[in-house]
């Protein structure tokens, strides 16, 4: 992959989600794994939350035996997932703030607050050769305070840009742009790999895909509900030919 390549992670925890929705073993969510990776992704991200809401220990089971491409596995710092990630050796850990009683992932982890704890938690994780991430809102205090604990990567929250777009508060979401731009250039400039992702669609991929210190964008909700309508393997290769082009400087 040369430096201007751009990698795409597809999060398939919504097909879980479907799937839970009965009680049964379908949608498989590796089966949807494995077709995201013929139609062009990069990595596949799954999050085991606490409550096992959508991926279960058994996905994690069945991703880590099927796979071909890297594993991007999100969990919170608890002990129990550190033991999990531990146990199966993922190519990266995600570590993300969460909370019972919200719906999704909601904002960045406070890593300045948990530096103490965090640094010890990830310590066992990068001495067991996973790349450890750390899923944070474009600030710099989160992004210095991730480089001192010894991250190698952030993950960017992209969220709040897309949600102003969602609302058509145009203003809004050119300046939450901008904030993103200018930490993912600071994030850089500390050494840090920087990643981006949360609620990226068709319509606000290609201004972040255009940033060049973004080295991978992680894409889930938005491309399981398009897979409806469209299939899941061409609205992987939908989303992959729009990061190019953006890459590229492309102009649609």
């Amino acid at each position: 992959m040369s430096q201007n390549d751009l990698r795409l992670g597809v999060n398939i925890d919504h097909v879980a989600t479907v799937r839970n929705a009965r009680g049964g073993a379908y949608p498989d969510p590796i089966r949807a794994a494995k077709l995201a990776e013929e139609a062009g992704a990069d990595g596949i991200t799954a999050h085991l939350r606490e409550d096992r809401r959508h991926i279960t220990d058994g996905d994690i089971d069945g991703l880590m035996a099927a796979l071909t491409v890297p594993l991007n596995f999100e969990m919170a710092a608890t002990d129990e997932m550190q033991k999990i990630a531990l146990r199966h050796k993922p190519h990266a850990v995600c570590i993300v703030p969460e909370k019972r009683e919200e719906r999704t992932t909601e904002g960045g982890l406070e890593v300045a607050r948990e530096e103490n704890k965090l640094a010890h938690f990830i310590a066992p994780l990068r001495d067991a050769g996973c790349r450890v991430s750390i899923f944070i809102a474009a600030d710099p205090a989160q992004i210095e305070a991730a480089h001192r604990i010894g991250a190698e990567v952030i993950e960017l929250h992209t969220g709040a840009y897309c949600d102003h777009h969602a609302e058509g508060d145009f203003a809004a979401r050119d300046a939450e742009l901008e904030r993103l731009r200018d930490m993912a250039t600071f994030a850089h400039s500390l050494g840090l790999e920087v990643h981006a992702g949360h609620g990226l669609t068709y319509e606000t991929v290609a201004p972040v895909a255009a940033f060049p210190e973004v080295v991978e964008l992680n894409i889930g909700h938005f491309l399981i509900g398009e897979a409806v309508f469209r299939g899941l393997t061409p609205a992987v290769q939908e989303m992959r030919r729009l990061m190019d082009a953006a890459r590229r400087g492309d102009v649609a």
